[in-house]
């Protein structure tokens, strides 16, 4: 706590709005956006390595969540500050860091794929920045962000060779996918069949639960897009530049419209959490089966021109 007073001693009005705004690159929508973009425009190996360490990243580090039930810093020390503007993003238990997590499993799958020199930095820059906005805005302690950091880093790096294999053998891929699926499966067990101490935050673990349940469906529809392109659409990621940002957007404004539209129908025929899973696994079914039926279109616009 010691860092994070002085933190608070040296904020200023400027450098806190920029912390507030740097800090989204460790949400959850920045890690689906890239992950998307990667997966579709440069590289489907690429793709599956940036999901699978944010999946199993996730589950690593929600498990720690609710089994160490650590309070967040203004918890642990009434005096102590939060800048405002963090505050409704900073839900939960504090330990470990999602955002540091997200961004820094992220940022290091790029870094150990990518050729290009200038995305590398870009990459690095953000592993440094986002995880020392947490402890700026007030929203984890040193220990939290650290163990995060550590952990992303651990994953990123020990499936990478995996991964390198996974291109002369693809049912090695295959098997990892089904391995992250029967540990998301543990981890619903946990959340499901444990029994947490009374005083445990009911929210944390109501989110913990959806987090399970969203997390199956995710892999539950990766393995059923890749059974299909395996089989059928072997799509390919290339096309002019230009083509590539009109397939991203428009890709990702129709899973913005499936996964808004089809929330209500299934919570209609189905308890909450069956329904996110199989929202969640349609949505990743259409991005990793349906949307690329398009990419041949894509990539014979810049011919075209």
């Amino acid at each position: 706590m010691d860092f994070l007073r002085f933190l608070e001693q040296i904020r200023t009005p400027a450098v806190s709005a920029f912390m507030a705004r740097i800090t989204y690159c460790g949400d959850e929508l920045f890690f689906m956006v890239v992950a998307i973009a990667v997966f579709w425009c440069v590289s489907k190996r690429d793709g599956y390595y940036i999901l699978l360490v944010g999946f199993l990243g996730t589950i690593c580090n929600q498990f720690m969540k609710l089994w160490f039930r650590i309070p967040r810093p203004w918890v642990l020390d009434p005096d102590f500050t939060i800048v405002e503007s963090a505050r409704a993003a900073a839900t939960g238990y504090s330990f470990p860091s999602g955002h540091t997590q997200n961004i820094v499993g992220t940022a290091a799958c790029i870094c150990l794929t990518t050729k290009q020199k200038w995305v590398r930095i870009v990459a690095i820059v953000l592993m440094v920045l986002v995880p020392f906005s947490r402890m700026y805005l007030g929203c984890h302690t040193p220990l939290d962000v650290g163990v995060a950091f550590l952990m992303a880093l651990a994953l990123a790096v020990l499936l990478l060779p995996v991964m390198k294999k996974a291109e002369e053998n693809p049912r090695l891929l295959n098997g990892l996918l089904l391995l992250s699926l029967i540990v998301t499966a543990l981890y619903w067990a946990f959340v499901t069949f444990y029994r947490f101490p009374a005083d445990i935050d009911a929210d944390n673990l109501c989110e913990g639960t959806k987090n399970a349940y969203t997390l199956f469906g995710c892999l539950a529809g990766l393995i059923a897009a890749k059974a299909i392109d395996d089989r059928c659409t072997r799509f390919e990621v290339k096309a002019v530049w230009w083509a590539q940002i009109l397939k991203v957007a428009l890709g990702l404004a129709l899973l913005v419209a499936i996964k808004a539209g089809l929330k209500a129908p299934l919570q209609a025929i189905l308890p909450v959490y069956p329904a996110t899973a199989v929202r969640y696994g349609l949505m990743v079914l259409f991005a990793g089966a349906v949307w690329p039926l398009t990419f041949p279109w894509f990539s014979r616009l810049g011919k075209r021109a």
